[in-house]
């Protein structure tokens, strides 16, 4: 144990001799430093960003570096390697903290909180400029006009609730190209989930009334539109219409479904988000809940890349800084720890949103029961993802055992490649790491050299130079290498893939290809590393984990392979007639959607196409016709 703390005592020290060295830069840059709000980024000697950070004075933010003696140990090694000073003034605070969450998005930053998380959350859109207004899922910018229900939590939550307006108020859900061109209903008119507006068997004023029924219940008015629809359903009664109060009484039926299955909003929360934060581990856990229109949305989780020692509380500052930096913002925000910049982030998030947004800490009440639920799916997302991340070190470690690895496994990438006889040929790369599959070191590499296309060796052989020369040249910041290269093929891939990275001067990176047994059948797999062959027992969990990843990267060079075939035969078909040119192409692929549509369309319809005229329509028409 004293060992242990005279080793701490003396790295601190070093750490804190060498962090004069970023002391060193800020002092020369400190005299011409503005006494103004701004962003400031410290860099390395490679110019990469080590840090992003505000301040309302910017002299005296950086005046606290020099000054103060006794940093944490994170903020030293900063220092340390910091050899470049970057500032950018604003014209108040708020603007220095919406600049900050933008960089820190932007540089991920080495020694900076990061949310790992920067995609939009989808909506429900109702458009109200259509004459037949179609329901769909929207993510992105709101750039069309219309009606915005959201966020939601997940793309399935979305379609759910889209799922149950159909089955309720029976609005198209098909696009523009398909309602356009259909001549009798398709199965969704069958099933009674749309009322076939596409060939008139429901009046413009009925379909617009639904459509307003179906805007008023998501945003929360769904008593009244029971009570409507029981009125509407007695009348037909009355009028000895049963067709129609049978219709009427299976959209009662659904609607009573939803509003029981819809989980409790005990606090009443007309439009809020609750967000609650718990830390275990130095690991933590941020849940995002969504209410909107006294709904509950869903709920999402999130791991903030952050410092061991960080408090809860500057994890929490950072991520609701960061979190609404790209997204819409509810009127009240309810958390579970005080944070230090509350009146600042409200002051910005106001301005931003044009409308006064107000942070609350749950303290009592029904609140308090609301924050309590979401730390309680905070506390147990964080246990699984440890636990996952405990399950995958096993594993490391016993693929490291069974191949005799000399060197510690944390970071697996996996190679397969994908074509139909040498055409649309595909190589793909996933990337496994101990929290799991970590999607933004995917690449898709599509094959250049011509007699690679059907040559799988050929193939192998490319793809591992090029992804490989980047990492070597450091282009672009290019992705870090690996501790393990797995190729799903045998021992020709082996020798292939060694061959390669001997070639490159990587000697030290292990392979290991995995090839499919004699009938393909899984568990039949045979192994090949450093001239040796391995088998596992058929319920081995290594011999699982192995295929789940070998499985995960075939998954990802079939999907990349079809998107180019289907990508390939909708060029191919326009790109054959003679005279269209890429305007006019791009015209007709975004008023019909694809060449197929194309192909079936009216000549009428090619003609009212923008910068198509009637002698190139014709041409059109009659090269799919004739």
């Amino acid at each position: 144990m004293i060992a242990r703390q005279l080793v701490y005592r003396f790295l601190k020290k070093e750490v804190m001799l060498s962090s004069d060295i970023g002391k060193d830069v800020i002092k020369k840059e400190l005299p011409l430093m503005p006494k103004l709000p701004g962003v400031y980024r410290m860099l390395n000697s490679k110019n990469e960003v080590l840090y992003v950070g505000k301040a309302k004075n910017l002299t005296n933010r950086l005046k606290s570096y020099v000054s103060e003696k006794n940093h944490i140990i994170r903020t030293e090694r900063m220092l340390s390697q910091t050899k470049k000073l970057e500032i950018t003034t604003t014209s108040n605070e708020s603007e220095a903290l919406l600049l900050e969450a933008n960089l820190i998005k932007k540089y991920k930053p080495k020694y900076n909180i990061l949310l790992r998380d920067d995609k939009s959350f989808p909506f429900i859109f109702i458009g109200n400029k259509e004459k037949w207004p179609q329901i769909k899922r929207h993510r992105g910018k709101k750039n069309k006009e219309g009606f915005y229900f959201g966020p939601f939590a997940s793309a399935g939550s979305a379609n759910w609730t889209i799922k149950m307006i159909q089955k309720i108020f029976h609005l198209r859900v098909c696009d523009d190209t398909v309602f356009k061109n259909r001549e009798r209903p398709c199965i969704l008119y069958q099933i009674k989930r749309c009322s076939g507006p596409c060939v008139g068997y429901i009046k413009n004023d009925e379909y617009k009334q639904t459509v307003e029924d179906a805007i008023e219940f998501v945003s929360g008015k769904s008593r009244k539109i029971q009570k409507n629809l029981s009125q509407q359903m007695e009348k037909a009664s009355e009028e000895l219409d049963f067709e129609r109060a049978t219709i009427l009484r299976d959209r009662i039926k659904s609607l009573n479904i939803i509003q029981s299955s819809q989980r409790i909003n005990e606090a009443n929360l007309i439009e809020a988000d609750v967000i609650a934060g718990y830390k275990e581990s130095g690991k933590t856990c941020i849940q995002v809940f969504f209410y909107r229109s006294k709904q509950n949305w869903g709920n999402q989780a999130f791991f903030p890349k952050h410092d061991p020692d960080e408090s809860l509380k500057e994890i929490l500052n950072s991520f609701i800084s960061q979190f609404y930096e790209n997204k819409s913002v509810p009127k009240l925000i309810i958390i579970n720890e005080e944070i230090k910049e509350k009146t600042l982030i409200e002051k910005t998030l106001s301005k931003k949103e044009s409308k006064e947004i107000n942070i609350s800490v749950a303290k009592k009440g029904s609140k308090l029961k609301v924050i309590n639920q979401a730390i309680k799916n905070a506390k147990d997302s964080l246990n699984r993802k440890l636990y996952e991340s405990q399950n995958n070190r096993d594993l490391f470690d016993k693929v490291a055992k069974k191949f005799d690895l000399e060197t510690n496994v944390s970071l697996v990438e996996v190679y397969d490649n994908s074509h139909i006889q040498g055409t649309n040929s595909v190589g793909a790369l996933i990337t496994f790491g101990e929290e799991g599959f970590i999607k933004k070191r995917y690449r898709k590499f599509n094959i250049k050299i011509k007699q690679n296309e059907q040559d799988d060796y050929g193939m192998m052989k490319e793809v591992l130079n090029r992804r490989f020369k980047k990492a070597i040249q450091e282009k672009d910041n290019y992705l870090s290498f690996p501790d393990l290269v797995l190729i799903d093929g045998g021992k020709g891939q082996y020798s292939t893939a060694r061959e390669t990275l001997n070639e490159l001067g990587l000697h030290d990176i292990p392979i290991i290809a995995i090839a499919k047994g004699k009938f393909r059948n899984s568990g039949d797999e045979t192994f090949f590393h450093n001239g040796k062959s391995f088998k596992f027992q058929k319920n081995d969990p290594t011999l699982f984990f192995l295929q789940r990843i070998r499985d995960e990267a075939h998954r990802f060079a079939i999907s990349a392979h079809r998107a180019k075939r289907k990508k390939g035969i909708s060029k191919s078909l326009l790109d054959q007639i003679e005279g269209i040119g890429s305007i006019r192409k791009r015209a007709l692929l975004n008023h019909f959607g694809s060449a197929r549509a194309v192909e079936s369309a009216s000549l009428d319809e090619i003609k009212t196409v923008e910068g198509v005229e009637e002698k190139v329509a014709k041409k059109i028409y009659n090269f799919f016709h004739e």
